[in-house]
Formats: structure tokens, sequence, C-alpha cells
């Protein structure tokens, strides 16, 4: 009993620290979001990446790569730029650099893994937008593609505003401020228990249990192809149940490669934040269920095929990790410190309390667009229902944590 309730105190410190690993991230890639639909026309955005060409695909990679490294802030920012006219490949070569590409996300696979892995993730991430590229146009999903149109055109609302006005109207502030609210609102419920089933997993489960589900574990000698095939399509498996998001997994993808897990099921892993089930929903809320699971069969044969050729490359090339390189999970309380990420929570806490007092006092106000995302469903009842055990699990563990830390 004594050790559950410890495990339990750890699960909660734990869920708070990718919280507040994660929250500055949020806030940006909502503050982004939030600006694409207040300000950027469709004609512009039409006239930037309307099209799938090699122009608007590396503009869009380039965007991604300046953004947020957070999945759900990218999925936002996302369907941003399809409600304003951005072509599909497009769209989603943004979301690949987002959760990809960025630097941020390098440095901390340099710190938990080795830098081969830091090459895998960028070059595997050029590999995946252009497969992804490549699926596409092979597929044509051009009627599901007017159908989403067409959803987020009775989702949209309201003219956007013009850049000039940004200072000489309290009025924009206030529809800045709306969006913003609505952004967190169509996501809280996701992250929350996705967050909250991520730290339980790092505490209550060995990584022994997840090197299990990967064939050719602990072997003498390499894995077959046929090995390095199942380590690649079991590791987006392993992630859909241990969601932690694009920043939160690379500490478990230590493990996994200390324990004999493979770099091509190292690598399908990590790739595979934008199909678990959380990111699912979001974009189920956003497209509907069809180009929801559209969008992650397309990931998901382009990051197996990816992972499996960083895989080989490093093979070929001799320049496969050693799997002594990896550092392990940090302890749940060493998330916390004062560094960047203090200073820019901190930053990004004022913006949303500016936001809010905004809001509040234009509370009797209409105006703007109104997201209705199935919020009555048996399902939106469920998920909300889970939310609220979660902060009570969550409140509970971080009371057991003073008291087991105060003894």
């Amino acid at each position: 009993m004594q050790d559950f309730l410890a495990n339990w105190a750890d699960a909660a410190l734990t869920t708070a620290g990718f919280f507040w690993t994660a929250f500055w991230a949020f806030c940006l890639g909502y503050v982004i979001s939030s600006a694409i639909q207040v300000f950027v026309t469709e004609e512009r955005m039409r006239e930037t990446i309307g099209k799938a060409g090699p122009k608007s695909v590396g503009l869009a990679s380039f965007f991604g790569f300046l953004s947020s490294s957070c999945s759900f802030a990218a999925l936002a920012t996302t369907r941003s730029l399809l409600a304003k006219g951005a072509g599909l490949v497009p769209a989603l070569a943004f979301l690949l650099a987002s959760t990809n590409l960025v630097v941020e996300l390098g440095v901390i696979i340099a710190l938990f893994l080795s830098w081969q892995f830091v090459v895998g993730e960028y070059v595997g991430g050029v590999i995946l937008i252009l497969l992804m590229w490549l699926i596409v146009r092979v597929t044509r999903p051009a009627r599901l593609i007017e159908r989403v149109r067409e959803k987020l055109d009775a989702d949209e609302g309201g003219s956007p505003e013009k850049i000039s006005d940004l200072v000489k109207s309290r009025r924009v502030w206030e529809k800045l401020s709306r969006t913003y609210a609505m952004e967190w609102q169509m996501v809280w419920k996701d992250v929350t228990v996705g967050f909250t089933l991520a730290g339980i997993i790092a505490a209550f489960v060995p990584a022994e249990f997840f090197t299990w589900l990967f064939p050719g574990t602990g072997q003498e000698g390499d894995p077959t192809f046929l090995q390095v095939l199942a380590q690649a399509v079991i590791g987006p498996v392993a992630a859909f149940f241990t969601f932690i998001g694009s920043m939160g997994n690379i500490p478990l993808a230590s493990l996994l490669f200390a324990n004999g897990v493979s770099v091509a099921g190292i690598m399908a892993f990590i790739f595979s934040d934008l199909i678990v089930f959380p990111v699912l929903r979001v974009n189920a809320s956003f497209y509907g269920w069809k180009m929801s699971l559209y969008i992650a069969g397309v990931f998901f044969a382009a990051l197996v095929v990816t992972a499996i050729a960083i895989h080989y490359g490093f093979a070929i090339t001799g320049l496969a990790p050693d799997s002594g390189a990896s550092q392990g999970l940090p302890e749940p309380s060493d998330r916390f410190g004062i560094d960047y990420t203090f200073f820019l929570n901190l930053a990004f806490g004022a913006v949303t309390a500016v936001f809010g007092w905004l809001m509040w006092n234009a509370r009797g106000e209409s105006g703007g667009h109104h997201h209705d995302h199935g919020g009555s469903s048996w399902g939106e009842k469920l998920l909300r229902s889970l939310a609220f055990l979660s902060f009570a699990w969550l409140a509970a563990g971080l009371v057991l944590r003073l008291i087991v830390g105060g003894n």
C-alpha cells in the first residue's frame, strides 16, 4: 500500500511537471492560431500556401520550424491555416515540421538520447514531409477536403481585422482574447486526461513492459528486417497508449532504447505524437472523424517507412548510436526549476491573464465566432467526467507528495 501511495504521488508530480514544461508552448501556439484567425484573410493565405507546390510546402515547413513544438498548439494552428484557405499538403507540412523540426526538440533529444537521434529527427522530419506529400498526391482525397472546408467555413465566422487596427481598437484585442479562450476550451479535457495518463504510466508501468512489446530486444546480434519492421509498427502502438507529447515522450524513448529497442522502433515512437488518441480526437472535432483517421493513416505510413530508412541509414554508414548513451527519465521534482521554462511560463501566464481580463470586461458583448464541437455528446460528457476525475487524482496525489516528502 505504501508503494502504491508513493507511486501515486510520483505520478501526480510527473503530470504536473509535464503541464509545467508544456504550458508556455501551448500558449504560444494558441496566440499564433488566434492571430491567424483574427487577422489573416483567406485570400492572403491562398496566395502564400494555397497550393501544394515546392514553394508553399517549403514556406509552411519553415513556419512550422519557427513555431511551438507542442502537438495541441500545432493542431490548432493547422486548423486555422486550413480554415483560411491553405492547401492540405502545406498545412500538414506545417504540422509535421512544428512537431519534428523545432530547435527545442533537438535539444531534448540530445540530452536524453544522442546526437545520432538528433540527426535522425531532423532528417526524418524532412523525409516525413516528402512522404506525406507523395501519399496525399497518390490518394487524392479531393472530395474529403471539400467536405472539411465546408465544415470549417461553418465553424468560422466574422471578418478578419486589419493589422493596423491592432493598437487602435480594444474590440480587436477582445476578439483575439475570445478566440484564444476558445482554443483552450477545445482541448483542455484531452490535455488533462492525456497528461494524467502519461504520469500514471511513467510512475506505475516498468520500462521492461514496453520493451517486451518490441520483438528482438535483448537478443544477441542485430535484429532481422522483420523485427525492425515490427518494432517500427509497434512504436506508434506504444505511443498511442503512452501519450505525453512531442517533448515529453523523449525521456520514455530513452528508456526504451536503453533496454534494447532498435533505432527504427525509437524513431517510430518519437514520430508518433500526431497519431495518438487525444490528437485524433482533437482533429475529429476540427474536421470530422473521416479526415482525422485519413491524416493518421497518412502519418502512420510515412513514419514507419521513415523510421526504417533512418535505422538502415545509420547501419550502412556505421553511425548507429550506442544504447549506453540513453539518460532515462528525470526525477519528477527535477522538472521544476528557475530556468527558461520558468520565465516563459510567467510571461505567457501574464498574457493569459490579460486575455482573461479582456474577456471578463467584454463578456456581455456579442460578436466573434463560436465553435460547437459536440459539447453535449456522450463522448464529450464522458471525457469531461474523466477530466474532473483527473483533477481529483492529481490534487490528492500532490497532497500525498507533500506528506511523503515531509517524512
